[in-house]
């Protein structure tokens, strides 16, 4: 059970790092004023950030069910990446919002 659990966990960093990695490109590509590469990076993100969601979401009903893992800082690490991407994606959207609404000559 225990290498079953490490590989859900790390299956949840994976993906998730990814997201994240794509959340700070689109960061990065909104600062330069590149509001599409950075929605297409944000999107990208996206899909990989409910991937790891889905897997988590799936330890979650077995939680429920009587058939939860047992705690692991491995768990809890996995969990903290998930929270850090979604939080990572709202302030992608968000600084991509406000990059928008500015001048373009403010930006560059």
């Amino acid at each position: 059970m225990m290498q079953e659990m490490e590989l859900v966990c790390f299956k949840i960093i994976s993906a998730v790092g990814s997201a994240r990695s794509a959340f700070m490109e689109a960061i990065a590509e909104t600062k330069l004023g590149h509001f599409d590469q950075a929605q297409a990076l944000i999107d990208d993100g996206e899909e990989q950030r409910v991937k790891g969601h889905e897997i988590h979401f799936e330890l979650l009903q077995r939680d429920s069910s009587g058939d939860g893992p047992e705690f692991s800082l491995l768990l809890l690490h996995a969990e903290d990446q998930l929270m850090s991407a979604e939080l990572l994606k709202i302030t992608a959207e968000e600084l991509l919002a406000v990059y928008k609404r500015l001048p373009q000559a403010e930006i560059n």
